[in-house]
């Protein structure tokens, strides 16, 4: 295991090179915009932006020979070398390390919270679904979880929003985000829960109700398997069946996508955080989009490609525990 977990460590850093490679590729080498100008500003006269060209050490070719003369050196010294992930050209120049750092408390929250919320709804109701199919529970649930998936994250938000929501709603039962603490969950626990409330059930929905369809799914299949007959036929009860033998090896499907989508979600629930106004990775990564502030776009894509990686890891080394018939 000690072996397989440092070839995937060493594996890690080749993946975040290679997104950091293709990362620069598509902002500085593909016709994505003119990082120069971006940082001088839309209306600096052209001596302006050349001098910010040689700042930045965009006059210098891309890739060159001797390697010490090309941009791709310089934007490897800084990320490798320095840890540097630039300055944001529309943020006062401020580090995008340090935007970034401010922001994920947010996402952290919102992403974690959502898991659990998804979570304490899918496997109910996947495990229930699956013992009690074709039954009007099992059709009725499956319903829902098919309007779940179907609506979209904004347009649910929206609605959540126009209902709940005190400020804009009719039925004022949890304030908004903007009630959020500046303590946070120091400052007043109970605030914090309710205005992290509707933000949780509307990214949570559309993934509780995917869980949920694909335990069903793996339960099914699992439950006919000899090994669960033969654990009946030895007398064991019903539940200790289902728990220990069924959920056990149907689970394990639900957590390598609940690795890949937690990944995703630290690396910025877009959509959510714009409806909720919530100020997280999401909501720094479209904001920079609009700015075409590119630096700020390629810290935060190299930090949802971090997550993404590390995530994946920690799924792989959880089989090993879940399931025996898994070896490294």
């Amino acid at each position: 295991m000690l072996a397989y977990i440092v070839r995937r460590l060493l594996w890690m850093i080749v993946l975040l090179l290679a997104v950091s490679l293709i990362t620069f590729l598509i902002f500085y080498v593909l016709p994505s915009g003119d990082p120069a100008r971006a940082r001088a500003g839309d209306r600096a006269p052209p001596a302006r932006v050349e001098a910010v060209r040689r700042q930045l050490g965009l006059d210098k070719p891309k890739v060159a020979f001797p390697w010490k003369d090309s941009q791709i050196r310089r934007y490897y010294d800084k990320l490798v070398l320095h840890q540097d992930l630039g300055t944001s050209y529309r943020s006062n120049n401020a580090p995008v390390w340090e935007l970034i750092k401010v922001r994920l408390p947010a996402t952290i929250q919102l992403a974690l919270g959502a898991v659990v919320v998804w979570l304490l709804v899918a496997i109910p109701v996947g495990i229930l679904s699956a013992l009690k199919r074709r039954s009007l529970l099992d059709r009725a649930t499956m319903g829902l979880t098919l309007i779940a998936i179907s609506a979209p994250v904004y347009w649910l938000g929206l609605v959540m929003l126009y209902l709940f929501d005190e400020t804009l709603g009719r039925f004022p039962l949890v304030p908004g985000f903007d009630s959020y603490p500046d303590g946070g969950l120091t400052g007043d626990p109970a605030a914090w829960f309710e205005s992290m409330l509707l933000p949780w059930i509307v990214l949570a929905a559309s993934f509780a109700a995917i869980y949920a369809r694909l335990l069903r799914s793996n339960l099914l299949e699992v439950m006919d398997e000899d090994y669960v007959r033969t654990a009946r036929a030895k007398g064991l009860r019903e539940r200790d069946v289902v728990v220990k033998h069924g959920v056990r090896s149907a689970v394990t499907p639900i957590v390598t996508i609940l690795g890949i989508d937690l990944g995703v979600l630290l690396g910025g629930a877009v959509l959510t955080e714009t409806v909720f106004n919530i100020p997280g990775i999401g909501r720094l990564a479209y904001d920079s989009i609009v700015a075409e502030d590119l630096n700020t776009i390629q810290g935060t894509v190299l930090f949802a490609a971090f997550f993404i990686i590390v995530l994946n890891l920690l799924v792989d080394i959880a089989y090993s525990f879940l399931d025996p018939r898994v070896r490294y």
